[in-house]
């Protein structure tokens, strides 16, 4: 069977995807950032195209439910660059959404999260590939458990990976003990985000070991350590065996971030003298092709 990874502009086979940047934003729109919001579609165009002709393929983007996807856009957006674009479903937490738009989210989430990926979002026949839910500081919280839950019952019908934020890097094996304990997804069927944002390497080993798919995301924020550790935790990740879970990702969240650009600009040159050309292209190609496949339970 070919595995297939499913885009806006329709499902293609994963090893289509090409040099993907596996955690980004072309839209986003939080109460938690004022201001900030990234809702240009000509913005937008201009950060894709500069990642398309840096050699970049595909974009993931995790922007779910609720915070201004725009997904006749980003469909738009894909045919203009000619990069494939993954949207995707799920609900951030709470505190990115204002009480009224959590008042309105039907009851059955998980039925929400599946319509999204096998129907499309919003009527517009644009479907997700994957589904975003998120960690609380150190723990899972009551939105998170309810989330997760209906993230997994949505994983089963639909094969969908999941894709979770890690508040700061944190709580990645409790995220793991409840989705692939509890809730029975498989942990190559799990994306967690934001690793380099809590640089504990222990941690991200244990989390590696489960199976999970771990994402270094955010490059080049002041307040994380991310840029200046990168080198040193691929490298010890990939020597400990963990090369073919790692991804790599701009996660652009205000029109400040360098993002997507950055990425194959400066990140990637810095990368490869310490991990080498074959791992670096297991990060950005072979990798993704296989953690935003569809799969079965």
């Amino acid at each position: 069977m070919v595995s297939l990874v499913r885009t806006v502009l329709g499902d293609i086979p994963a090893g289509g995807l090409g040099i993907c940047d596996a955690h980004d934003h072309l839209f986003l729109r939080s109460p938690r950032l004022p201001g900030q919001e990234l809702d240009d579609p000509a913005d937008a165009a201009v950060r894709l195209r500069a990642f398309r002709e840096l050699g970049g393929r595909s974009v993931v983007q995790w922007t779910p439910y609720g915070l201004g996807r725009r997904p006749e856009e980003l469909a738009a957006l894909s045919r203009a660059t000619g990069a494939h674009v993954v949207a995707a479903t799920g609900l951030h937490q709470a505190v990115h959404y204002a009480p009224e738009t959590l008042g309105r989210l039907p009851e059955d989430l998980a039925e929400l999260f599946t319509a999204e990926v096998t129907e499309g979002i919003g009527g517009t026949g644009i479907r997700a590939g994957l589904i975003k839910v998120a960690g609380a500081f150190h723990g899972v919280d009551a939105h998170a458990r309810l989330t997760m839950t209906a993230a997994a019952l949505a994983h089963h019908r639909t094969g969908a990976p999941i894709a979770v934020h890690l508040e700061l890097g944190t709580a990645a094996l409790d995220v793991l003990d409840l989705l692939c304990g509890a809730l029975e997804v498989l942990p190559q069927h799990v994306i967690l985000g934001h690793l380099g944002r809590s640089p504990d390497l222990a941690g991200q080993r244990d989390a590696a070991a489960t199976g999970a798919y771990l994402v270094f995301d955010g490059p080049s924020r002041a307040h994380h350590g991310t840029d200046w550790r990168l080198p040193d935790e691929l490298a010890a990740l990939a020597d400990a065996g963990y090369a073919g879970q790692l991804l790599l990702g701009g996660d652009t969240t205000t029109p400040e971030t360098p993002g997507m650009p950055y990425l194959l600009r400066r990140l990637r040159p810095r990368l490869e003298p310490a991990l080498g050309k074959d791992v670096m292209d297991r990060i950005l190609v072979r990798n993704p092709a296989r953690a935003f496949a569809l799969h079965r339970s």
